[in-house]
């Protein structure tokens, strides 16, 4: 550990638009399950314009950040190597030792595995929790939250991984897999994906007395088509994610599909393009449109008859973005909603969703 006593940091002011850079202490050690962390590369969220712009419910000086890696320079007593019936990093993290910290704390002792958004849950960059756009951070519950390194790939592969690769794994990356997840998994896509109509399709209604599942479906009818809203970088994580999954389900001939990814920004667009380039040298894909709004929605209306997507990735967080969504999904659809929404109230009514049986 450094010896000096303060650090570099952004922070911001209430109530918008006044970001400083200024010397503030460095953290110490303040529960026996924290970890400090010496940062090597910090990412800026689209959520922290919120923040930023005074969109938040803020009213207190924050240190901002909460996507960072970095390496470990000082531990709680909790970390032993005699540590045992916690998770496993209490007795395997050692000081030197390079990191991962997601978005929040997590203490990864949940049974079911719902870590991030427990009574333990706490949001990096905020008034309460500095965050990691620093020189060091605190890591609270570090032997749950943090990953380490090379526990994520063989050390020969983490030699050939970037540090700014190894950010998206802080938040872009697995929000974008989070997205894809939520909408493949529901229940509303089980028909499709199982090949049995509604509500036969449901893993509970089994054994005497179900419902008959009656005729399959046919093949034409199974296809999937889904929709991707905003391509910056959790877009673009969320069309990788959706392709590898739908493709997985292709592969085992269950499933074909269609991705419409909109955003209206041509230079974003663009990336998406290059990406697919480089994931279809090596492998053949089901259909996939980059279009601008306008040509998104054509392409809906001529993939789908007129009856919208199964599903609607959002991946923006604005209003525009989540009318959107709700005009290109399907009656009996669902729309997987990832942005961080702000004023003003969500653009349509508990009403409107009930009509369509949209599920948001």
């Amino acid at each position: 550990m450094s010896e000096a006593r303060t650090q570099r940091a952004i922070k911001w002011y209430p109530p918008a638009y006044d970001i400083r850079v200024e010397e503030v202490p460095i953290p110490s050690i303040q529960h026996p399950d924290d970890a400090i962390v010496k940062i090597q590369l910090a990412g800026l969220c689209g959520s922290d314009l919120h923040v930023y712009r005074g969109h938040e419910d803020v009213d207190a000086p924050l240190i901002c950040g909460h996507e960072f890696i970095g390496t470990v320079v000082e531990l709680g007593s909790s970390f032993t190597r005699e540590a045992s019936g916690r998770p496993d990093l209490y007795a395997t993290l050692q000081i030197g030792d390079k990191v991962v910290s997601p978005f929040t704390v997590s203490c990864e002792e949940c049974q079911v595995g719902f870590t991030c958004r427990c009574v333990h849950s706490i949001l990096f960059g905020i008034p309460s929790l500095p965050g990691g756009q620093a020189q060091y951070v605190r890591v609270p519950k570090a032997g749950g939250t943090l990953f380490k390194v090379d526990s994520i790939a063989p050390p020969s592969s983490v030699l050939k991984i970037t540090d700014s690769s190894l950010l998206l794994l802080a938040d872009i990356l697995p929000t974008g897999v989070f997205a894809a997840l939520q909408a493949l998994q529901h229940a509303k896509l089980s028909p499709m994906i199982a090949g049995v109509p509604y509500p036969a399709s449901s893993s509970f209604l089994t054994g005497p007395g179900s419902f008959k599942a009656g005729q399959p479906i046919p093949a034409e009818d199974r296809a999937l088509v889904i929709a991707i809203v905003g391509l910056g970088p959790v877009g673009v994580c969320a069309f990788v994610s959706l392709l590898d999954m739908l493709e997985a389900l292709r592969q085992q001939g269950i499933q074909t599909y269609r991705i419409v990814a909109i955003d209206p920004i041509a230079s974003r667009r663009q990336k998406l393009q290059d990406v697919l380039a480089v994931i279809s040298a090596s492998s053949a894909y089901g259909d996939v449109a980059i279009e601008d709004i306008e040509s998104g929605k054509k392409r809906v209306q001529e993939w789908t008859g007129g009856f919208g997507c199964n599903s609607v990735l959002e991946i923006v967080g604005n209003n525009s973005a989540l009318k959107l969504a709700y005009e290109l999904v399907r009656p009996f659809g669902t729309i997987s909603s990832v942005g961080v929404h702000q004023e003003p109230p969500l653009p349509f009514m508990g009403r409107d969703m009930y009509n369509k049986k949209r599920l948001l």
